[in-house]
């Protein structure tokens, strides 16, 4: 049951956004897949849809380099090996990678942040035909919607928040808005909300690159950049969490325009208490 549940969840999710990452995770110094790694790739291997697989073997940096990228090859191999069995005809494997330390996406300070490091990324991406594009509508402004109108767990965009390619400063035209959304915080001192950073792009990593941190966290530096905003405003710590989704729920795909990557660049909204 618990298998069909996220094979449905999967299929869902992957349908709404034509394009998804799946990642499993690996033991210290360990290629060998783990049950629940294996229900992941099952429910990736029911896929209908015409789609292309990217496999990315990752490492934490304990060990030296050679012995990480081998293990990270490793990695990405037994992934491909199981896919390879499972899958159907419309679904091809790209090459399977293994990066080594090359994509660390935190500092490994602690043992659970290492764990997410020790992993292997999947990115699934839907087929399009020569200029087949998707746009979807974007969510409702958290500046101009009522609040007695607002629910818990519905997102929100904040309209004209846009980002500088590759970094988590956001352009000037954002100012007018981000100062709104602190002014409306302050007055409803009961509403808690997530900040959720997205991008575009980059669709050969986890996440994409900080050019000034040189992290592959960007969709979550963008969201931070916005709470550190909040809190020099005034807004108390314990009301405003923080997410990266990377660049796997994109307003438009595939970017075509310079536009394209501007409504992707974004941070949206979701209202967690009120």
């Amino acid at each position: 049951m618990k298998t069909f549940l996220f094979s449905l969840l999967f299929l869902i999710s992957f349908q709404a956004n034509s394009q998804m990452l799946s990642s499993v995770y690996f033991k210290n110094n360990s290629y060998e897949l783990r049950k629940e790694s294996q229900e992941k790739l099952d429910s990736i291997s029911q896929l209908k849809s015409n789609l292309t697989l990217r496999i990315f073997g990752n490492c934490d940096p304990s060990g030296n380099v050679e012995l990480n990228k081998k293990l990270s090859e490793k990695r990405a191999k037994a992934v491909s090996e199981y896919l390879k069995e499972k899958i159907g005809s419309n679904i091809k494997l790209g090459n399977a990678v293994g990066l080594g330390i090359e994509k660390q996406i935190n500092d490994n300070s602690t043992e659970d942040l290492r764990s997410k490091n020790r992993r292997v990324d999947v990115f699934i991406e839907k087929t399009f035909a020569a200029g087949e594009k998707i746009s979807r509508k974007m969510y409702p402004s958290f500046l101009s919607t009522k609040i007695a109108t607002m629910k818990v767990k519905d997102t929100f965009s904040l309209p004209d928040v846009s980002f500088v390619g590759g970094r988590h400063v956001w352009l000037p035209s954002g100012k007018a808005n981000l100062l709104k959304l602190s002014k409306i915080l302050k007055e409803n001192p009961s509403l808690e909300v997530e900040l959720q950073g997205h991008i575009c792009c980059d669709y050969d990593n986890f996440d994409g690159e900080d050019l000034d941190l040189k992290t592959f966290n960007l969709s979550w530096t963008r969201a931070n950049a916005i709470k550190e905003f909040l809190l020099k405003e005034g807004i108390e710590l314990d009301r405003i969490k923080t997410k990266g989704l990377g660049h796997h729920n994109p307003v438009i795909y595939p970017e075509i325009t310079e536009s394209d990557r501007i409504k992707n660049r974004r941070v949206e909204l979701v209202l967690v208490k009120k």
